[in-house]
């Protein structure tokens, strides 16, 4: 297992359209194993594969739920209902937050490592690590999407509820 370094904004791969993964094998795997290391040492609940630099339809998101680490390769949105507001943050953004409107509900088509498709519905914070991820596979930042940025004091005080 290996922590990868975190790319940063602005860097271009950020904002890329990610291809997608045709082989699933033992480096995928690999892959997978670091990404999710990557996150924990960072303290993250999502990190997308163009996140370490590589351009592949590749997410992990893992909120300490019952679902446990979901791996999510070539994902595709089904489904979405709802509206929901709340603070995101990006480990590609370190110290910047924002309240984002997503859907409350989404229900999702993606692969796993072996390549065997699945589907998945989630809700709340859930369905928005998720969305926030795929964005990701599409070049598209959390940033584009911020209603407020949230100062130091604001987030605290939502840490405490």
């Amino acid at each position: 297992m290996a922590v990868k370094k975190i790319v940063t904004y602005p860097a271009e791969i950020l904002e890329a359209e990610c291809e997608p993964v045709k082989v699933f094998d033992k480096k995928l795997g690999k892959l997978l194993n670091d990404m999710y290391d990557t996150m924990l040492e960072f303290d993250g609940v999502g990190l997308a594969a163009p996140q370490i630099g590589l351009a592949r339809q590749i997410a992990i998101v893992d909120i300490d739920d019952d679902f446990g680490t979901i791996e999510m390769i070539n994902p595709e949105i089904l489904e979405t209902n709802g509206e929901q507001t709340g603070p995101e943050g990006c480990l590609s953004f370190p110290g910047l937050y924002g309240e984002v409107t997503r859907p409350e509900y989404v229900k999702i088509k993606a692969q796993d490592r072996k390549g065997k498709y699945f589907t998945l519905e989630a809700e709340d914070f859930l369905a928005r690590a998720i969305l926030h991820e795929i964005d990701h596979l599409h070049g598209v930042l959390f940033t584009s999407k911020v209603t407020r940025y949230l100062n130091e004091e604001e987030l605290e005080g939502l840490e405490s509820e």
